[in-house]
């Protein structure tokens, strides 16, 4: 407790503003533990960037934590690139304080000679990948805290080729930002660096959306869409690419249309949860629309809502639409011919059922851990390969690579592309996706997610997963576990034969058991999140679409028995 509260009295110079040197004395005579939370490490960078609950404090967002990492990252990219004129391009969410504190960040990165160019108003994370690139510059910053709750704001950084930092950048960066004294961090801004931007970027970014996620598909008349931001960024692009794209019935949901930090209508703005998306599906029923587009507060996650066999809206999940989004984008690669170096991509914890689909169409297969960055990545080290498009489960895509992030902007579109073709065919989104398991397996997901707060929740977090590693079950519903594939020591184990292969990929806290039939658990920390998740991943054969409902039942009767097996119901 003592380096703590050393720690916290060292926020209390001049340095410091009076009202934040307030808080901090207030928390010293009054509330050691909020204080021991405030202060018991510093904000770390997981695979969002940097994400937390805004506040005084090192293990808070705020202006010295947000701007000793501005000021670490101005540090390495002078160094790095000293020769030229160094450029970053900064947007902001509609999270409180993140216009303040864009500001900021802008303020730093001028003190230190960087020119930057800042978004007048909030805009979506994928304009802002796409602007780093079209601008040309060096570096990016989003300030977002995605879907998490409204006390949350975070730091998300690019790198030139408009993808997130990665290895060796975030490294090095990090260093670079540990070794330095808040005291060091200059705020003295340099105004004539800092050029505010708007619709220009817009403009070249609403385009390339429609380019990339446009396939003129039939049926867009009388095809009906209900669209929710989820009062976040989405509403500055979405209805103006649905719009050029030709879509003309967009009813956009009024109460959820403002931006908002505080998210009033939903308990949270993450289209994961089916709950975010009630009152659009509600919408929906009622005018008789055919899907639900929803989108988190950064837009770089949609949730989607079709009609099922028995007509009523149901939610799909973010393993089946990437699915049947990756199925669209390769038949339309088919139709222009293969050259055989083309590849899709998902993470290690999404569905096999992509790999299965690459087999089938002759492409190359990448996985990769969770969190876009590793995609993105992909591009960038596979130059000579070209990425037809790609996701993961926590319901995010990437269409072509003119985004290196993942992008619900123009994912929107190439789902309201694939649902009104498949109308206008005569059958639907639901009933396409049916057919991609009669053709590569039916595979279910489920996933359990589980909260753990402050210091004793990231302690308890450490041990669940060092006793799912420690205590490996034997076999699951049945059948024999075959192989451990354990990410923090790169070596994948057979143990039915003892065989070992090396897993080529960066080191993570991830665990994955994999039975005889297929059936996979995996099991990672979340990397922005105070949460342990588990992935349960089972499929079969489905011989006709006809079978589908009672396949259907089965596999979830088999992720039941694995939930209460595994004791996490």
């Amino acid at each position: 407790m003592n380096n703590i509260l050393d720690t916290a009295k060292s926020w209390l110079t001049d340095f410091f503003d009076p009202a934040v040197k307030k808080e901090i004395q207030h928390l010293i005579d009054n509330d050691t533990e909020e204080l021991k939370d405030r202060f018991y490490k510093n904000m770390e960078f997981g695979t969002g960037g940097m994400r937390g609950v805004m506040g005084a404090g090192t293990n808070r967002i705020n202006k010295y934590t947000l701007g000793k990492s501005t000021q670490g990252l101005s540090n390495y990219l002078n160094k790095v690139y000293g020769d030229e004129e160094v450029k970053v391009v900064i947007a902001y969410d509609c999270r409180h304080n993140s216009d303040t504190l864009a500001r900021t960040v802008a303020e730093v990165f001028s003190a230190n000679g960087i020119k930057v160019f800042l978004f007048s108003e909030l805009r979506t994370t994928p304009e802002l990948s796409f602007a780093v690139r079209h601008l040309n510059c060096h570096a990016g910053i989003v300030l977002t805290a995605s879907h998490n709750p409204p006390e949350y704001n975070g730091y998300k950084v690019y790198w030139g080729d408009g993808g997130q930092i990665v290895p060796p950048q975030d490294g090095e960066i990090i260093a670079e930002i540990n070794s330095l004294p808040y005291e060091s961090i200059k705020f003295d801004a340099n105004e004539s660096l800092v050029e505010m931007i708007d619709e220009e970027v817009d403009e070249a970014f609403f385009e390339a959306s429609v380019t990339n996620g446009n396939f003129n598909a039939d049926g867009k008349d009388d095809f009906k869409i209900v669209f929710t931001s989820l009062h976040g960024t989405s509403i500055t692009a979405i209805p103006e690419v649905l719009k050029r794209a030709g879509y003309k019935n967009v009813t956009v949901i009024a109460e959820q249309a403002k931006p908002d930090g505080d998210f009033p209508t939903v308990k949270s703005p993450n289209p994961e949860e089916p709950e975010a998306l009630s009152m659009a599906v509600k919408k929906a029923e009622e005018i008789g629309a055919d899907m639900v587009v929803g989108t988190d507060p950064d837009s770089d996650r949609l949730g989607i809502a079709v009609r099922n066999l028995d007509g009523k809206m149901e939610i799909v999940n973010g393993n089946q639409a990437m699915v049947l989004m990756t199925k669209f984008l390769l038949e339309q690669q088919k139709k222009k011919g293969f050259k055989g170096n083309e590849f899709i991509a998902t993470t290690i914890v999404s569905t096999p059922m992509m790999e299965a689909m690459a087999k089938a169409y002759g492409v190359e297969f990448k996985t990769a851990l969770t969190g876009f960055k590793w995609i993105g990545k992909m591009i960038k080290d596979f130059p000579d390969s070209k990425f037809i498009g790609g996701g993961e489960e926590s319901f995010g895509y990437m269409v072509g690579d003119f985004v290196r992030d993942k992008d619900a902007v123009t994912s929107t579109l190439l789902a309201c592309e694939i649902a009104a073709q498949a109308k206008a065919n005569g059958s639907s989104f639901y009933k396409d996706l049916i057919d991609c398991y009669v053709d590569y397996g039916f595979y279910k997901e489920h996933l359990v997610s589980i909260t753990k707060k402050g210091i004793s929740g990231a302690e308890e977090i450490k041990q669940m997963l060092k006793d799912f590693k420690d205590n490996p079950v034997k076999s699951v519903a049945g059948s024999k576990v075959k192989w451990i594939e354990d990410y923090n020591t790169s070596t994948a184990k057979n143990v039915l034969t003892g065989e070992e292969k090396t897993i080529d990929i960066p080191k993570s806290n991830v665990l994955i058991y994999e039975t005889e039939d297929g059936t996979r658990i995996a099991a990672r920390p979340s990397g922005t999140e105070p949460k342990v998740k588990f992935y349960i991943s089972t499929n079969t054969k489905l011989d006709k679409a006809e079978n589908y409902k009672a396949v259907a039942a089965s596999l979830d009767a088999k992720i039941q028995s694995i939930l209460s097996e595994l004791k996490l119901t």
